[in-house]
């Protein structure tokens, strides 16, 4: 097998940025989380890669890069939104692990549904560790390739791929365990620690009437346009933390949901606080599309987050028995398993050799 693999970037695509599910812990010093905006479909397609669930991956939004594999052999696959994934021009289905070799080239032909994608790559992508993530907050300039999206003529390596990484090529994640992002289902809220602060008839329009995404949605936060939220009195409060989600309301009535990029303290009051599996649906939303609001409760915001980790759980349990099945591989001397015991013989001498696959350490 060669190394790891080397990208040049022939085209950078609308917005691909080095992503991992973020710079946590920093926020008390001003510093914004960032990471995947779809986390489940960032971390399933390490799981198909053979990674850990926060190797970096390149987030692309809409219009994708160009990559042509300049070094070496990985396998990838492509998560999230259809954006017309190519190899030498061939289609290939998203949710599928392929394997690419020197000289592949790596294209996009066009959105299909959806707005980002993620391209997971055997290792992750080889960019500098900052405040204990890779992640790219382009405002700071911070993390990922220098700080910033990729451009045309990049040079992007990819990190020693993990063990039996080869065995991935072929593993589909199965329709049933893949994430939702239904672009008619509404968004379940939690509701806010100021929803005081707003009058009956302003909460009645927040859950009951549709916005719309507005053109200048990003990964900071989400505008929405349509009938205005009615305060009781003052939209301004003292500065509080702003988590993922979080559904802030500015004196103009339009709600804004706070993303990946979102500021660590804001001043204005929170209707609600949008539950973290539908922020991944809303970011697979496009300028123009409707939103509507429901009520949810803690609980379950907590259930969905954990029905999400059981379809993770189900995808490492299906990664492992593929990685199992017998095939024409380097590792067919001990039969493609994942764990097992053989007898060897070097210079005379017997060895006995056991092997396991080791879970993810946290």
């Amino acid at each position: 097998m060669t190394g790891p693999v080397v990208f040049s970037v022939q085209l950078p695509g609308m917005l691909t940025t080095a992503q991992d599910s973020g710079r946590w812990s920093y926020q008390g010093k001003g510093m914004p989380v960032a990471g995947a905006m779809d986390m489940q479909s960032f971390r399933m397609g390490n799981i198909l890669v053979g990674n850990e669930e926060n190797a970096a991956a390149l987030e692309i939004t809409l219009m994708g890069p160009t990559l042509t594999v300049i070094e070496g052999e990985a396998v990838v696959v492509v998560t999230g939104a259809e954006l017309g994934f190519r190899v030498n021009e061939t289609p290939l289905a998203n949710w599928t692990a392929v394997t690419v070799r020197t000289g592949d080239v790596i294209s996009f032909s066009g959105p299909v549904s959806g707005c980002r994608a993620y391209l997971c790559v055997s290792g992750g992508f080889d960019v500098p560790l900052v405040m204990g993530s890779r992640s790219t907050y382009t405002r700071a300039r911070v993390g990922g390739f220098e700080g910033r999206s990729l451009k045309k003529g990049d040079t992007i390596r990819c990190a020693e791929p993990p063990p039996l990484w080869s065995l991935c090529e072929g593993l589909v994640c199965p329709e049933e365990l893949r994430p939702s992002r239904d672009p008619d289902a509404p968004l379940r809220v939690i509701p806010g620690p100021q929803e005081d602060y707003f009058t009956e008839k302003g909460l009645e329009s927040f859950y009951g009437t549709e916005y719309t995404v507005s053109n200048s949605a990003d990964r900071m936060g989400y505008r929405m346009e349509g009938e205005q939220i009615e305060h009781t009195g003052v939209a301004d409060i003292i500065s509080d933390a702003i988590p993922l989600g979080a559904v802030q309301v500015p004196g103009h009535g339009q709600p804004i949901v706070m993303l990946a990029d979102r500021q660590t303290t804001g001043g204005y009051t929170k209707i609600g606080v949008v539950c973290s599996v539908d922020t991944a649906a809303l970011s697979q939303r496009l300028p123009g599309a409707g939103v509507r609001f429901v009520r949810t409760t803690v609980k379950e915001a907590v259930e969905l987050a954990r029905d999400e980790a059981r379809a993770r759980d189900e995808l490492r349990a299906l990664r492992a028995s593929w990685r199992s099945s017998p095939r024409d591989t380097p590792f067919a001397i001990f039969g493609a398993r994942t764990s097992g015991e053989a007898i060897l013989r070097v210079d005379g001498a017997e060895h006995t050799v056991s092997w396991e696959e080791i879970g993810e350490v946290e």
